[in-house]
Formats: C-alpha cells, structure tokens, sequence
C-alpha cells in the first residue's frame, strides 16, 4: 500500500534519514519502534509532505508522492496523528473534529461512528479542546484524523504521557480500525509491549536507518526487545 524506498533526509549537516527502505502492507497494523531521536518523527514527516524529502521515493498504492503536498495525500487517503497531538485547544471538541473533514466536504455534524468509537468526544463536544485531559485530547486527535475518511492512519507515539487505562482504549480502538473497518495502520511507538501487542508487521529504526523488520507475532524471537532499548 505505501511503499518507501532509498529515503534520505538532511537537517543542516546531519544526515539524518539514511536510505530508508519500509513498506506497509494494506488491511495490517504496522509498528515502527526506535530509540529518541533516530529519525522516526522525521520520517512520518516526510510522508505526509511535511518536510520534503532529499532524494528517494514515497509510493503511495503504486502511484509517486514524494513531491505531492500534503493537502492532496490527506484527500489520496492518507491521515496524520502528529506527536503532541495538535489540537486546537480554543475550538470546541466538535470543532476540532470538523476541521478534520477539510480535505472533502465538510459535514455539518460529526458522523455517529466517530463518537461510538470514542464515546467520551460525545459527552464533551461542546467543551473547548484545551480543557480536556492528554488521553481525551488524544482520542480527539485520533478521531479528527478519522474524520478525513482515510485509508492509511499513521500515529506518531499515541501513548506518549497517557494514563494506562487510556492507553488499553486506543490500542482496542485501532485493532477494530484494521480488523472491523478494513484500516491500514502506521503506527510509531517507544512503548513495547503496546506495540507488540497490537502490531501485525514491525520495523525498528536505528541512527537514520531500517535495522530489522518482520511479522509481529516474532518480535520477542527477533530480540526488538533489546534492540530499542535505552
């Protein structure tokens, strides 16, 4: 489905993505795990036309993006969770939500499957972003990006600063996204055993580069363990 090949990237004088070669298979859970600062961030950046890219190609279903901007892979299909989240913490819950929807259409109201997925945006649409706590503005995230009707949602570390039973909810939300709603998922953790939980395929990172890559359920026999540790 999305396919990254040779991918390099430059920040001043550090080389900081070094010949990046992924892919991520549709209908599956893709897990991209690293240690701080070996370039994860920067290369979901890149994805989504964010920064542009130094040299080597983003396929997207077979089709070049690496020069599209991003405007137009959001309207392709493609969503974006950035870390941090985003929100705009002035807008009200649902405000925020519909801003998500730019790329098309907009809709005069959140469509009902966004709140059954996060019932909690529908006790607060009317709240202002800002109030609501990290886990809740993390599912309002979750769930503007959702609102562009994508086909590939990428997340960048959605578990960053979140309470347990928080964490427990997202990780059930997106395995109903690809296993109930036919959703491909791109998702960049630090917290293992979240990520080996959910992941189908996985790929670690290291100083700039794809050190290892595999299926989920062999993560533990590959040593990914050991490999992202601090």
């Amino acid at each position: 489905m999305l396919e990254v090949e040779s991918l390099n990237q430059y920040y001043g004088g550090s080389h900081i993505l070094r010949d990046v070669r992924m892919t991520v298979p549709e209908g599956k859970l893709t897990v991209l795990l690293g240690r701080n600062g070996v370039g994860k961030t920067t290369l979901l950046r890149c994805l989504m036309g964010v920064v542009p890219t130094k040299s080597g190609t983003i396929s997207w279903r077979g089709a070049k993006i690496s020069s599209m901007p991003t405007h137009k892979r959001v309207a392709s299909g493609l969503a974006y969770v950035p870390q941090g989240r985003d929100i705009f913490g002035r807008l009200t819950v649902e405000e925020n939500l519909i801003v998500g929807a730019a790329s098309r259409k907009a809709p005069s109201k959140v469509p009902d499957r966004i709140y059954e997925l996060f019932p909690v945006l529908r006790d607060m649409k009317n709240r202002r972003g800002g109030d609501l706590s990290g886990g809740q503005q993390q599912q309002l995230a979750i769930g503007r990006a959702l609102m562009s009707e994508p086909q590939l949602l990428i997340l960048d570390e959605p578990t960053e600063g979140i309470q347990p039973s928080i964490i427990q909810d997202i990780g059930r939300t997106l395995r109903q996204l690809v296993e109930d709603m036919g959703m491909t998922v791109l998702l960049v953790e630090q917290y293992y055993d979240f990520a080996r939980e959910l992941a189908d395929r996985y790929w670690v990172m290291s100083r700039g580069e794809i050190v290892a890559g595999g299926a989920g359920s062999e993560m533990e026999a590959h040593g990914v363990r050991e490999l992202i540790a601090v």
